[in-house]
């Protein structure tokens, strides 16, 4: 059992990814917003995250480079439903700020229960 840590402003998808691991037997914490998923990262220790990239407060971006500050170790998984503005693809930096995968979504329970099964081998 893993402990997980959903940050997603989407409270549906938040609740879905969360029901998705706890079938899976993780223990699973949650964040609306980057500033609260840190917050709980700090306090316990966590697995793996799954983080979105466009939240209000803050953004999913400056999450995960905040997180790779506090750890080397944990495993992240951004996702997002945006992508690209203007010139930027925010998946693809994403990946180069230190996330370990990327989802776009909509994404599938599949894909998603692949992607953690990948990532806390």
């Amino acid at each position: 059992m893993a402990s997980i840590l959903v940050i997603e402003d989407d409270p549906m998808l938040r609740r879905m990814i969360r029901a998705q691991a706890e079938r899976e037997g993780h223990q699973v914490f949650e964040g609306s917003n980057g500033a609260l998923g840190v917050k709980v990262f700090e306090e316990r220790p966590i697995d793996l995250v799954i983080t979105d990239i466009f939240m209000p407060v803050q953004e999913g971006i400056e999450t995960i480079i905040e997180l790779r500050r506090k750890s080397q170790d944990v495993k992240i998984i951004a996702i997002s439903g945006g992508g690209r503005l203007q010139s930027v693809d925010y998946l693809e930096l994403a990946g180069k700020v230190g996330a370990d995968r990327i989802l776009k979504k909509p994404i599938s329970r599949e894909t998603l229960q692949q992607t953690i099964n990948e990532l806390l081998q």
